[in-house]
């Protein structure tokens, strides 16, 4: 019986409507983030009628969350950075050499003198000058400094290990030790960035680790890469170190256990210090921008109570010397000890402007970072750029959901109108888990809501057709529809699940928008399933119940293939595979003669992305930055037909700098100023730059997602079928990757870390179309057992290509909205999908099943499958 229980019709009813009442704020985006900002204040203790207008923006009573918009929305900096852990174990061997040296000199009767012979990152060397055959008895005192290694992988382990070298006493960190290191490095270094962060108050940083030594860190609405690496990129790191000696040369040999560093206001002077310093600011409790005595900007700090009792010992014993105070590795005053100062508190003086102390004050509190960071990767989005990125986004989503509603309507009529109900509740649900999760909408993200919008009515075009089937052969409307549901669901899962294969692996290893992209591509493939499995059928049953039709889907309406065809697909496959050979051998071909335009992502370098209301002269721009000496620099103009007249856009490309690892501000700044003195009125919208070590490790992070992602398909088709079938859908992925690749070799169309995001996406979108055929023949395998196979391919292929042309069509209105419409920015990634529709639900209907002919398959049906067809006959709603 057509029939749904009341309580299923409320679960799922309740689903619907919290999903809707959770997406909802974000369609009243500025007045619900208004109140967050307020609620937020409010909670970090500000009076609440001080913002109470700002509070009544959204009721208290409804939710309030927001799906984040990323930096290519809303604007902002993106910066990937490598903590130097190596730093980390050199500051630990040099803070042992005082212990070490006071141990041994301890025992000088047993060992003699000492000198420190070598110290680095590596190891500390001491060598027994009067005595060197009692080494093995310095190396037992000195391993009695050894302590457990605190962590769970190194229980057990001593921090380090002694051993003997001729003459001397070699320390080393052993390796349960560094790796212990190497973790609280990069978790302190998260850390103090995310404090150094949040005290410039910034909204909705996004601050992440992100594999062994690096983090993530992007945050919208700031100016640029470089007022963001001004927050971070200093060290901050204070010292307070005996002074030896002043000198005038910067090459003088400081002494084992010393260090010259220079002055950092007066030119020319350099300070020979004691490494091991006194007191770090890592025993401050605070610091306050001030004024001396003389109203001139300073820093005050205070120190917790182990670095005033040291802190005061040392100025008690030392009255009359010099005391060097080092920051970054410059000295910023090395004044003389007038007197002891037992308080634990002092001034840090220099020459500061008031604006330098406020941001040493924050820099401090915030504690300095554990090691040095490398900028291997920086992106900036203006402002302006995000906002047009979000009107176009909305206008290509608009445009894509009309084209795809009006389409449901005429193929289906009522029917239809049931699939855009569920296909809007459908867009809602999406952004309610969105919101729910707190992520982030990217320009990708939208591309893949605008993809979900063209699958998601893959599954109702799924069910109807079939109902259209089994109207033909069923007892009444009623069991149509029963059947259609029960014998679709299948096929509809089988093609969701490896389409959520690929969305799961996307987000593993894809980073930044690319994960984004997944994020809302698997998010829109559970929200599909429900909606068309649970929310169309019980718009169905409801409607059903009312009218109790006659017939249903018979009417005339819009039908893109006939409803009944018998065409032999198979009849010249030797036309349609040499096809398929001569285009794979012309992408081959194109690929090795020429090569893929790799976009920066893959590349290396920087592409700076400017506008003026100037015509662009690519003469005028190549002139303005060929006397900078960067190698080699490409410059193409951006034809868009969103832009406006007075909107001339250009993409400067800038290749990796052989000589540098990490990105330098000193690179952009240089760029920037040469064009604007050619430019006048240039604005840059955009900075991109990516180091040749992140980009050498992107290619292979790539080349490994789509390999894993096509093993991960061939895997599961050939657990749910046989290993037949599953050659013969990898044969057709594979076939669409390579002429997907070709498409961009032979036109050069740009290919970066988005083309992967969408050569991932048309790996799960062909699939979906050959699972769906695939699941049709093995049902007519059952149903047929005494027709040739080439007959029954042919018999499936027929009963699904209405279904096969209607998808496709669907997610082609889709796209091409997005194309024509979603700005220049995501052209690329958008192309990348259309061609990979339209090879896609080729390959599915002319390669997969050709592949499958050919080998053939076990024609032993004689046991019931119970992974077929209806083996979901159960689930009524």
């Amino acid at each position: 019986m057509l029939k749904i229980d009341l309580w299923k019709r409320i679960l799922i009813w309740g689903v619907v409507l919290i999903g809707l009442l959770l997406a909802a704020p974000n369609g009243f985006y500025n007045r619900v983030e208004t109140h967050n900002d307020a609620a937020k204040l409010v909670e970090q203790g500000a009076d609440p009628a001080s913002v109470s207008d700002e509070l009544a923006q959204w009721p208290t009573w409804l939710p309030s969350g927001l799906v984040n918009l990323g930096l290519d929305l809303r604007g902002g900096a993106h910066l990937l950075v490598e903590v130097r852990v190596q730093e980390v174990y050199q500051a630990r061997l040099e803070a042992m050499w005082p212990e070490v040296r006071d141990l041994l000199r301890d025992n000088r009767g047993e060992v003699g003198a000492i000198r420190l012979q070598q110290e680095n990152a590596e190891e500390l060397v001491v060598q027994l000058v009067q005595k060197p055959e009692a080494v093995t008895q310095a190396v037992t005192l000195v391993r009695g400094l050894a302590r457990p290694v605190t962590s769970l992988t190194g229980a057990g382990s001593n921090d380090i290990e002694v051993s003997a070298r001729g003459d001397s006493v070699v320390v080393r960190l052993s390796e349960a030790e560094q790796r212990a290191t190497d973790e609280r490095t990069v978790r302190q270094a998260l850390e103090i960035i995310r404090r150094r962060i949040d005290e410039v108050g910034t909204r909705e940083p996004t601050i992440q680790r992100q594999g062994a030594e690096r983090i993530l860190i992007q945050v919208p609405g700031i100016g640029s890469a470089e007022e963001l690496k001004a927050i971070i990129g200093t060290t901050a790191k204070l010292t307070f170190q005996p002074v030896v000696s002043r000198t005038s040369n910067a090459n003088e040999r400081p002494g084992a256990g010393n260090e010259i560093l220079p002055s950092l206001d007066e030119e020319g002077v350099y300070y020979i210090l004691e490494r091991a310093p006194v007191v770090t600011g890592e025993e401050l409790v605070d610091a306050q921008p001030d004024f001396d005595q003389n109203g001139r900007p300073a820093v005050s700090f205070r120190f917790n109570t182990t670095g005033a009792r040291k802190f005061g010992n040392y100025t008690a014993e030392n009255i009359g010397n010099p005391f060097a105070i080092v920051l970054d590795g410059e000295v910023i005053s090395a004044p003389v000890i007038q007197s002891h100062i037992p308080g634990g508190s002092g001034i840090i003086t220099g020459q500061f402007t008031v604006e330098e102390t406020t941001n040493l004050a924050v820099l401090l509190r915030a504690g300095a970072l554990p090691a040095g960071l490398d900028f291997l990767e920086e992106r900036t989005i203006g402002p302006e750029l995000g906002a047009d990125s979000i009107e176009a986004g909305k206008i290509a989503c608009f445009v894509a959901f009309a084209l795809v509603l009006a389409f449901m309507w005429a193929s289906y009529g009522r029917f239809g109108l049931f699939a855009n109900i569920a296909l809007i509740v459908n867009v809602g649900l999406i952004f309610g888990l969105l919101s729910l999760i707190g992520a982030t909408l990217t320009l990708p993200g939208i591309a893949g809501i605008v993809l979900t919008i063209g699958m998601a009515v893959d599954a109702n075009v799924l069910i109807f057709e079939r109902i259209r089937e089994e109207m033909a052969t069923a007892k009444g409307p009623a069991r149509a529809i029963e059947l259609g549901y029960e014998k679709a669901l299948s096929a509809i899962v089988d093609a969701n699940i490896t389409t959520f294969i690929t969305a799961v692996i996307l987000f593993v290893m894809g980073s930044g928008p690319v994960r984004g992209f997944s994020i809302t591509l698997g998010l829109g493939i559970l929200t599909s399933l429900f909606t068309a499995i649970y929310v169309t059928r019980l718009l169905v049953v409801m409607w059903y119940d009312r009218k109790r039709p006659k017939s249903v889907l018979q009417g005339r309406s819009l039908k893109l293939v006939p409803q009944v065809t018998n065409w032999d697909f198979f009849r010249r496959w030797k036309i349609s595979i040499g096809a398929s050979v001569l285009m794979i051998l012309v992408a081959v071909t194109s690929f090795g003669a020429q090569g893929l335009n790799f976009g920066i992502d893959f590349r290396g370098g920087t592409t700076i992305r400017t506008e003026s209301a100037e015509t662009i002269d690519i003469g005028t721009y190549l002139g303005a930055i060929e006397e900078l000496g960067l190698g080699d620099v490409t410059i193409t103009e951006v034809f868009d037909p969103t832009f406006g007249p007075d909107q001339n856009v250009a993409m400067v490309r800038i290749q990796a700098q052989d000589d540098q690892e990490s990105v330098t501000a000193e690179l952009i700044n240089s760029v920037e100023a040469a064009l604007a003195a050619a430019v006048p009125d240039i604005k840059f919208t955009s900075v991109e730059s990516v180091g040749p070590k992140v980009s050498g490790e992107l290619i292979t992070t790539a080349v490994i997602a789509v390999m894993l992602a096509i093993g991960a398909v061939l895997v599961y088709i050939w657990l749910r079928f046989e290993w037949q079938f599953a050659l013969g859908a990898v044969a057709a992925l594979v076939h669409d990757v390579v002429l997907t690749i070709g498409v961009f070799a032979i036109f050069q169309i740009q290919f970066d870390l988005a083309i992967i995001a969408a050569l991932l996406t048309i790996v799960g979108y062909s699939l979906n179309d050959t699972v769906v055929v695939f699941d049709r023949v093995r049902e007519n395998l059952r149903k047929y057992k005494k027709k040739q196979l080439g007959e029954v391919l042919n018999l499936s292929i027929n009963e699904t290509l209405s279904r096969t042309v209607m998808t496709s069509v669907t997610t082609l209105l889709a796209l091409l909205a997005l194309y024509f419409l979603g700005g220049d920015v995501i052209r690329g990634f958008v192309f990348a999908m259309i061609w990979g529709v339209i090879v896609g639900t080729y390959s599915s209907v002319f390669v997969a099943s050709t592949i499958l002919l050919k080998l053939g398959v076990k024609r032993d049906w004689s046991k019931p499958d119970g992974n077929a067809g209806t083996q979901f006959a159960n689930v009524d709603a």
